[in-house]
């Protein structure tokens, strides 16, 4: 009986120990479960998905930068033609003076008529500042003017007691605006007062 008794308390100090005891959640050895994974390789993901950022972004940049070189020479191209014939519309509108001139030449080559060859030569002229006229070139009117710096280009004084001081009697060299612009100062020759009259005395 008291050998019962002993193995009945070993049997429950073995069971409430049993009980105790902590089981682990899996074997040595054993492959971790999926959420462990997932946090365990939760960086390698992020790095994974960073380098796919980098790569694409890399990729887009090359595509602008390649766009970019395009467009580049693309303008340098435009531009480049557009100084290159600047002129192709001057050239056009000139044409048919040149004709009128190879005509002119051609009558003159036969005939030698005079007569002929200066209403030929007055026609062209005619034509050609037409055809300036048209592209915006205009004369500087001068004659009577008061001498203008910013338009004209002094190349002599002369003493006039009929004309007051400054004033353009002559002009040398026609000047010219392209539109709104002083494309060439006339040459000019302006009056001036006679020393015996002048401010000085």
């Amino acid at each position: 009986m008291f050998k019962s008794k002993k193995e009945k308390l070993e049997k429950e100090i073995l069971k409430e120990e049993k009980n105790n005891i902590e089981i682990p959640e899996h074997e040595p050895g054993e492959d971790i479960n999926d959420d462990e994974e997932i946090i365990n390789n939760e960086p390698e993901v992020k790095i994974s998905e960073l380098e796919k950022q980098v790569q694409y972004f890399k990729d887009q940049y090359l595509r602008k930068a390649a766009d970019f070189e395009n467009y580049k020479k693309r303008t340098e191209t435009e531009v480049s033609g557009v100084y290159r014939y600047a002129n192709e519309n001057l050239m056009y509108e000139l044409l048919p003076v040149l004709d009128d001139f190879e005509r002119i030449k051609k009558v003159w080559d036969e005939k030698h008529d005079i007569e002929t060859l200066k209403k030929g030569i007055e026609i062209i002229f005619d034509k050609f500042k037409s055809v300036l006229k048209k592209q915006g070139l205009k004369e500087i009117e001068s004659i009577g003017k008061p001498f203008d710096v910013n338009q004209h280009e002094a190349i002599m004084q002369l003493e006039s007691k009929d004309v007051d001081p400054n004033i353009v009697t002559e002009v040398a060299e026609k000047g010219y605006f392209l539109k709104d612009k002083i494309l060439r100062h006339a040459k000019v020759i302006v009056s001036k007062l006679p020393d015996e009259e002048s401010i000085d005395e």
